[in-house]
């Protein structure tokens, strides 16, 4: 589609430098739609009463957005937080797998793919489990500190 419209004739998945741009995008485009039900569903339970008692008062658009919604959204955005950075350093393995070519490889190596050519196609067991606990075991870490820090913005002392 981007070819379409600019004209050119650039095949992405081959250039290392479009790789990131192309799995970012990707990953929105995937979420974008489970995120808009999450944040409605949790908008929709807003009581409508603050919205009418804020317009009574003169508040613009955007001081309702940012003392009525933000509020509002604050215990799911924590969530979403500690949900994201739960599968932060568990990158997609079949969305880089398919990408990957081997003229972008420098740029979509990633610990998953790593772990499933050491293990399945060097046939390096123990290694393989090594480097997949070690990635484990940063993630525990990161999603501990996470859940605390957002301890501390939430009402909530922890999600755990």
């Amino acid at each position: 589609m981007i070819n379409l419209i600019a004209g050119t004739s650039v095949d992405f998945l081959t250039e290392s430098s479009a790789f990131r741009t192309i799995y970012i995008a990707s990953g929105i485009w995937q979420d974008a739609g489970w995120g808009i039900i999450i944040y409605m569903a949790t908008l929709s339970n807003i009581d409508t009463s603050l919205y009418e008692a804020a317009k009574v008062d003169g508040a613009s658009l955007f001081q309702r957005i940012l003392h009525i919604d933000i509020p509002g959204l604050r215990s799911i955005m924590v969530l979403n937080l500690i949900m994201s950075m739960g599968g932060l350093m568990n990158v997609a393995f079949e969305k880089v797998w398919l990408l990957q070519t081997d003229l972008n490889k420098a740029a979509s190596d990633v610990i998953s793919v790593y772990v499933y050519q050491m293990g399945i196609e060097n046939a390096k067991y123990s290694y393989s489990t090594a480097v997949g606990l070690f990635n484990t075991a940063i993630n525990i870490i990161l999603l501990v500190l996470v859940n605390k820090a957002a301890g501390k913005i939430s009402d909530e002392t922890s999600f755990i």
